[in-house]
């Protein structure tokens, strides 16, 4: 099994820093927002970004899949009552000239094996397409 560990610990009002490792993260913790950091939703949209790429650099050796690169956007919905994030939906743009049979198979495997995905798909909505970049 893996483990991980983070710190998260306020500076000021306006905010925090969360380490891990060799990184720091600044976060937006002020209740009035700021521009410069991640809010809490942001991040939780971050992680499962990363981990669709991840998945990604992850499989495609092991399928052959050929790309030059690739972009997630995603967007989360809160419900107020009770607090929570109703859902998330996502595109993944790929830039590649594999087919349209090998673009779904990269889907699959990125759905089926994402550690982060898989987690925040069994407490809210996660739907997304895949598509090729024009």
């Amino acid at each position: 099994m893996f483990e991980y560990s983070i710190e998260a610990r306020r500076t000021d009002a306006r905010g925090s820093v969360a380490t891990t490792k060799n990184a720091a993260l600044v976060l937006d913790t002020c209740l009035e927002g700021r521009a410069d950091a991640f809010n809490p939703a942001e991040l939780l949209l971050a992680a499962v970004g990363a981990c669709m790429i991840k998945g990604i650099e992850r499989v495609t050796p092991m399928l052959g899949f050929k790309l030059r690169g690739v972009r997630v956007a995603l967007h989360a919905v809160r419900r107020d009552s009770p607090p929570g994030i109703a859902s998330i939906d996502y595109e993944l743009v790929v830039d590649t000239d594999e087919t349209d049979q090998r673009l779904e198979l990269l889907h699959k495997n990125v759905r089926k094996y994402g550690t982060i995905s898989n987690t925040v798909a069994v407490a809210t909505k996660l739907e997304g397409t895949i598509r090729r970049k024009a």
